[in-house]
């Protein structure tokens, strides 16, 4: 920890012991931490999407999601992962029905009703402007994508609170208390579309190999109670978004697998296979 950087003021106001190395990311800070020798994670939010996902981590209360032991203005002290299990491990060594079966579990924590009124979020129709823009730029799959994007969020269904970046990786194993989140975006919108991405998760090479995707929409379709169709559609539009934000970060080395997925989606929903 640097002494002059803003995270000294948590480390004092939250009497946290450093307990590893930061994490830089482009969006936030992360600090391992100790606090009353007990593990826990400092998180400092730098974007807006951050930000929005803190007041939802407090809104969730640790249901389903990493309990927040402290927040204040762009910080939160979360719990933090003890477990040794992982979801993208599973889906890699012959468990990925039952890691996408417990996702859907994790997710549907997310989604329960809960009193009060829900935080500041930000609309999912928000996310998807950079496949509208790709779809003019690129055409092919991208206006694919778009369209049926677009057709989803004129006529949502099941409006929740949204995640907003369900993936293997997002969901940690805390031991006694389970399989819980971190990192949401703070979106509100279809629950569908927090089950997308995990078609592209966990490493491009699992996401494309052959009837992957078509049996894992058939587990998720099924734990999740979603239309098989729909879910299929959801995954055309994620995967054209997320293929439009790795051409925009300059991953180039990921776009394709990501239209692949799309195809495969597309194709499935056409019933001509892929």
């Amino acid at each position: 920890m640097n002494e002059n950087d803003g995270s000294k003021i948590y480390f004092d106001l939250w009497r946290l012991i450093p307990d590893g190395d930061p994490i830089v990311t482009h969006s936030s800070q992360l600090f391992p931490v100790r606090r009353d020798g007990e593990p826990a994670m400092l998180k400092i939010a730098d974007a807006p999407e951050e930000k929005s996902g803190a007041e939802l981590m407090v809104w969730w209360n640790g249901l389903g999601a990493a309990r927040v032991l402290e927040h204040q203005d762009d910080a939160i002290l979360l719990e933090r992962a003890t477990g040794s299990r992982s979801l993208a491990e599973m889906a890699r060594n012959g468990e990925d029905d039952e890691a996408s079966r417990i996702i859907c579990k994790a997710v549907a924590g997310l989604h329960a009703s809960r009193g009060g009124a829900l935080p500041q979020l930000i609309p999912l129709v928000h996310r998807f402007r950079s496949l509208e823009a790709m779809a003019h730029c690129e055409g092919g799959i991208f206006v694919q994508s778009a369209v049926v994007a677009r057709a989803l969020l004129s006529e949502p269904r099941d409006i929740v609170a949204l995640h907003g970046d369900i993936h293997h990786g997002n969901i940690l194993d805390f031991a006694e208390r389970g399989w819980l989140a971190i990192d949401p975006k703070g979106l509100v919108g279809e629950r569908g579309f927090d089950y997308a991405n995990l078609f592209c998760n966990p490493d491009n090479a699992v996401a494309t190999s052959p009837g992957r995707l078509a049996r894992q929409v058939t587990v998720v379709a099924e734990v999740a109670g979603i239309e098989r169709g729909r879910l299929l559609r959801w995954v055309i539009a994620w995967a054209g978004l997320s293929a439009s934000w790795l051409i925009e970060d300059a991953e180039d080395e990921h776009v394709e697998p990501a239209l692949r997925v799309a195809e495969i989606a597309a194709a499935e929903l056409s019933g001509t296979g892929a």
